[in-house]
């Protein structure tokens, strides 16, 4: 008897079985690199290269090289950082706050989006690296004991919060992900065909043995962790957004900035998750299993935060007015009008504009629109980073010291350094590990799928069969 729904569309297409799900996800391990995988991580590792030799030379010859100046301190450095904290938002969230929900739909694509938040913010980490022109005293942002007297870090600083929120959530984040894969890099374990690769994954799994206390403090691991994810999505973006809320620059001293981060880095996160799982999926050809039912799911949570941030750019342009403050008021009418009005009017179009086209199901659900309009928003969220930092510190109080940023070489190379650093690693993480959860799939096959599966290994056809994906070797 089925017990699809006729209402919604599957998740899980082509009528597969445990063993199929098993199969499609490790022959992308299991064999050998593709043609379109050497090719893009040849470009990658090329990038990654080139930007790390540019990167030294920053810290070897020091910040003069950006384009920095007296009145603009904070530039493309602080942009792209809070740029990629935003990108990270969105494996946290599909992790954790839709597993609360109970969202079947996020078991396809949670696993790439949990690495994506950890390449993520390993990218927005050395941007702090960078900026602090002498990595080699970064750990004195901790607060740790010195003989220095009293020198100690400054605990009512954002700068220091940015510290602890962002390591924490880099830690609860690489742990999710890392405990969510176990599952799976078990499967791959007992295929193994090499004694290395026995070796490596064994050592990986952790010693699972798929027994149903197993995968009892699994479930139960998962919640926990869920648990503690969900308060930091909410509070890492909110912490960076404190960076300029709590300033007293006109532009900056706002206390929307908080909400306003957050649905943001939200937007941006969903964006980028799109065009990597888009291009997975043809690639390794997954195409039932990141189905149009995920595409679309993706994309209402982006029409709804572009929303959010749409309102959020009306609001702020209403308080400066409201505020009777002619410096607040000025700096907003320079965004709009100033010197820098084409990144003002850039991040309206990309970010307001363009998402309300996922209005139309048409769009909604076009593979080809979805991957245009997402690469845009990640445009527009740049320039919104951008639009922030830069026009509110270059036309200050005293117009004597107003100033124009131009980026040079090293800032632009530095910031492809960050995506030679992103790719490199996400595509090391897709061809060495399952970039879909098996485990997850499996457990929604059979209430998720076009047509249950007709057999299960060592199950004879019609058998009924309580939970397979306690049992050890469903596959």
């Amino acid at each position: 008897m089925h017990i699809t729904s006729a209402v919604r569309t599957p998740l899980v297409s082509g009528g597969k079985t445990y063993a199929d799900v098993t199969e499609d996800v490790c022959r992308q391990v299991e064999g050998k690199p593709t043609r379109e995988w050497t090719i893009a991580f040849t470009i990658s590792a090329l990038v990654l290269v080139y930007g790390s030799a540019c990167v030294f030379y920053t810290w070897w010859e020091g910040l003069g090289v950006w384009g920095l100046n007296k009145t603009v301190g904070w530039a493309w450095d602080i942009t792209n950082f809070v740029w990629w904290v935003g990108i990270g938002h969105a494996g946290t969230l599909i992790s954790a706050i839709l597993l609360l929900f109970r969202q079947k739909w996020r078991t396809s694509v949670n696993r790439a989006a949990e690495a994506m938040t950890i390449f993520a913010v390993v990218c927005a980490a050395m941007f702090i690296f960078m900026h602090m022109g002498r990595p080699w005293m970064a750990y004195w942002a901790l607060p740790l004991p010195n003989t220095f007297g009293s020198l100690w870090v400054n605990f009512k600083s954002p700068l220091v919060w940015d510290v602890f929120a962002i390591s924490t959530y880099f830690t609860v984040s690489l742990v999710f992900w890392y405990m969510g894969l176990v599952p799976d890099l078990a499967t791959i374990r007992d295929r193994a065909r090499s004694k290395v690769s026995r070796y490596i994954y064994g050592a990986l799994s952790l010693g699972w043995n798929g027994s149903a206390k197993t995968w009892a403090r699994y479930e139960y691991m998962s919640l926990i962790l869920a648990g503690i994810s969900t308060p930091l999505v909410l509070s890492v973006h909110t912490i960076v957004s404190m960076d300029f809320a709590t300033s007293v620059i006109p532009g900056w001293h706002t206390t929307i900035f908080p909400p306003y981060f957050v649905a943001g880095a939200i937007f941006s996160g969903f964006a980028m998750v799109q065009n990597l799982m888009l291009i997975i999926r043809v690639v390794f050809k997954l195409e039932d299993y990141i189905t149009t039912e995920h595409i679309e799911s993706m994309n209402k949570i982006i029409t709804l935060t572009g929303s959010i941030v749409g309102v959020a750019y009306i609001t702020e342009f209403f308080i400066a007015w409201y505020s009777g403050s002619e410096f607040e008021s000025y700096a907003f009418i320079n965004r709009a009008s100033g010197p820098y009005w084409w990144a003002y009017w850039a991040m309206m179009t990309c970010n307001v504009i363009s998402p309300q086209l996922f209005w139309s199901k048409t769009i909604r659900t076009s593979v080809v629109w979805t991957f245009v309009l997402s690469v845009v928003v990640n445009i527009g969220m740049w320039f919104e980073r951008f639009v922030i930092i830069v026009t509110s510190l270059h036309r200050d109080y005293l117009p004597s010291s107003w100033a124009m940023f131009h980026p040079t070489l090293f800032d632009i190379s530095d910031y492809i350094f960050s995506f030679g650093l992103f790719f490199t690693l996400f595509l090391l993480f897709a061809k060495f590990l399952p970039v879909v959860n098996m485990a997850e799939v499996k457990a929604i096959i059979k209430s998720s799928s076009e047509k249950l599966p007709q057999s299960v290994s060592g199950v004879a056809k019609g058998e009924r069969v309580t939970n397979p994906t306690f049992n050890k070797n469903v596959d």
